[in-house]
C-alpha cells in the first residue's frame, strides 16, 4: 500500500485527490492546520464522503518543525503540497503572509522531505497565474512568466525552488501549473462559485441581483476532479518535470455568467451588475493553455466538458441553500 501527504487537504484540489488516491488503494494523511473554524474545516471531505477514511496530521506549512515531525511520521512515498493561500484578490492585503504560506511554506515542505523522506516523490501545485501580463497567445511550460499579483509571485517562488531542489539534490519534484479548475467544492470568494451560488439564490428568491467584476476577463476553466488526476499522473513517471495542465478552451466571465443563468432558466443580464470594487489592481486579461506535454507524456485529457461542470455547480448550490432550510 503507498502513502500519501497531503497538504491543503481540505481544499477542493485536496479533497478530490484525496477521494482520487483512497480509491487506488492509498493510505492517505493530510496536514491540518489548526484553525477557528475547526466546525468546519472537513466540509470538502464530508461532502465527497471520505472524511473518516483520511488520516490528519497536525502541522502548518510555515513551522519546520511541525512539517518535519509531519514526513517523519507518516513516511510517505508520495507528497503532494496543495495548501496556500490562494485567493488573488487578497493577496494585495496581505502579501507578507502569502508570501510566507505560498512561497516559503513550499519550500519548508521540500526542505522536510529533503531531510526526512528523500524518497518521496514531490508535487507542487504552480499556477497559471504565474504568466501574468502574457508574453505568448496561449502559454505552455516554455512561456516566460510575467506575475501579476503577490500571489502569483509566491507561486513563481515556490515553483523555481521546486525546479532547483529537483536540479540540485536530485529530488522526483515535479511542478503541475493549472490552469483555472473548479468544481461544487471551489471555495465561495472564487467567481465562478460567486456566480453559481449567485446564481441558486436568485433561483429560489433569495437575491435579485449579483455584482461582478472584470466580465471580460478571459480563463481556461477545467474540473478539479480531472486535474488532480494529472498530479497523480506526474508522480508515476520515471522521470520527473513540469507539465502544464489545461483544457485549450478559454471563456470569458460573461460567459461563464450565461451558461450558469441559462441552466437555471434565467436571464443572466437582468441580473448581473458591474461592481469597480471587484477589480484587480492589475489585470490578467486571458489566460489559455497548451497541454500538450501532458497529453504526450502523461495521457492525460480533460474529460469533464466545462458546460456539465457548469450545471454540476448549479446544482450543488441549490442543493446546498434548500438543505439549509430556503
Amino acid at each position: 500500500m503507498k502513502t500519501a501527504l497531503i497538504t491543503g487537504i481540505t481544499g477542493q484540489d485536496g479533497a478530490y485527490l484525496a477521494r482520487f488516491l483512497l480509491g487506488r488503494g492509498y493510505r492517505v494523511h493530510g496536514l491540518l492546520r489548526r484553525s477557528a473554524s475547526a466546525d468546519v474545516i472537513g466540509e470538502r471531505l464530508r461532502w465527497l464522503g471520505i472524511e473518516r477514511e483520511v488520516e490528519m496530521v497536525d502541522a502548518d506549512l510555515v513551522d519546520l518543525s511541525s512539517i518535519l515531525r509531519a514526513v517523519q511520521v507518516t513516511q510517505p512515498d508520495e507528497v503532494y503540497n496543495l495548501a496556500a493561500q490562494s485567493f488573488v484578490k487578497t493577496s494585495w492585503t496581505q502579501p507578507l503572509l502569502t508570501g510566507q504560506v505560498t512561497g516559503l511554506g513550499a519550500v519548508n515542505m521540500l526542505e522536510a522531505v529533503r531531510l526526512a523522506a528523500p524518497q518521496a516523490r514531490f508535487y507542487q501545485a504552480s499556477s497559471s497565474e504565474m504568466y501574468g501580463l502574457i508574453q505568448a497567445p496561449i502559454q505552455n511550460e516554455t512561456t516566460p512568466f510575467y506575475p501579476r499579483s503577490p500571489y502569483a509571485a509566491a507561486k513563481l517562488y515556490a515553483h523555481w525552488m521546486t525546479v532547483n531542489y529537483r536540479e540540485s539534490f536530485g529530488m522526483h519534484a515535479s511542478s503541475g501549473i493549472l490552469f483555472n479548475h473548479e468544481s461544487p467544492l471551489r471555495g465561495i470568494e472564487f467567481v465562478t462559485r460567486k456566480i453559481t451560488d449567485g446564481v441558486a439564490r436568485i433561483k429560489l428568491g433569495l437575491a435579485k441581483t449579483l455584482a461582478l467584476g472584470n466580465l471580460d476577463a478571459r480563463r481556461d476553466w477545467g474540473h478539479a476532479a480531472d486535474y488532480v488526476r494529472a498530479m497523480w499522473l506526474m508522480m508515476q513517471q520515471e522521470t520527473p518535470a513540469d507539465y502544464v495542465v489545461a483544457t485549450g478552451r478559454t471563456t470569458s466571465v460573461r460567459e461563464f455568467c450565461r451558461l450558469a443563468f441559462a441552466h437555471a432558466g434565467l436571464d443572466w443580464e437582468a441580473h448581473v451588475t458591474v461592481d469597480p470594487a471587484f477589480l484587480r489592481p492589475a489585470e490578467v486579461d486571458v489566460l489559455q493553455g497548451d497541454a500538450s506535454r501532458a497529453r504526450e507524456r502523461l495521457g492525460w485529457e480533460p474529460e469533464i466538458t466545462l458546460e456539465r461542470m457548469v450545471a454540476e455547480m448549479v446544482d450543488a448550490d441549490l442543493e446546498r441553500l434548500r438543505r439549509r432550510g430556503h
